[in-house]
């Protein structure tokens, strides 16, 4: 199976597939090779919670085509609970920033042709 399949496979029950340094710890997103902390070789798959915070967003209200249908809606990046990594992922039915302060409860809720899924907690 493909790091990428793990990954999709990880976000469709709402959590996160992470590789963790075995010599430091740190965490990393994407497939990597060396340690971004301490250039180590070595890694171990770590699941954390889909769940965090609003680190930024914008709001589409004039989308690309084939998303004409989910407008309007927020791209959201995600501060992962318990880590300092951000995802990036699609939330419904934000027209306003009132709709959606920064550092509002968010989570994942799965995967599709949109990408990872979020909504507000």
């Amino acid at each position: 199976m493909s790091m990428k399949q793990e990954f999709v496979d990880a976000v469709k029950s709402g959590k996160v597939l992470a590789k963790k340094c075995t010599k430091c710890s740190h965490l990393h997103l994407a497939t990597v090779y060396f340690c971004q902390n301490c250039g180590a070789k070595g890694f171990v798959n770590e699941i954390l919670n889909g769940t965090g915070t609003v680190a930024t967003y914008t709001i589409i209200t004039v989308p690309p085509a084939g998303f004409e249908k989910y407008t309007p809606y927020a791209w959201v990046v995600m501060k992962i609970d318990d880590s300092e990594l951000r995802v990036s992922g699609f939330l419904g039915g934000i027209g306003s920033p009132s709709q959606l302060p920064m550092g509002s409860r968010i989570k994942i809720t799965g995967y599709d042709d949109r990408g990872i899924l979020l909504e507000k907690q």
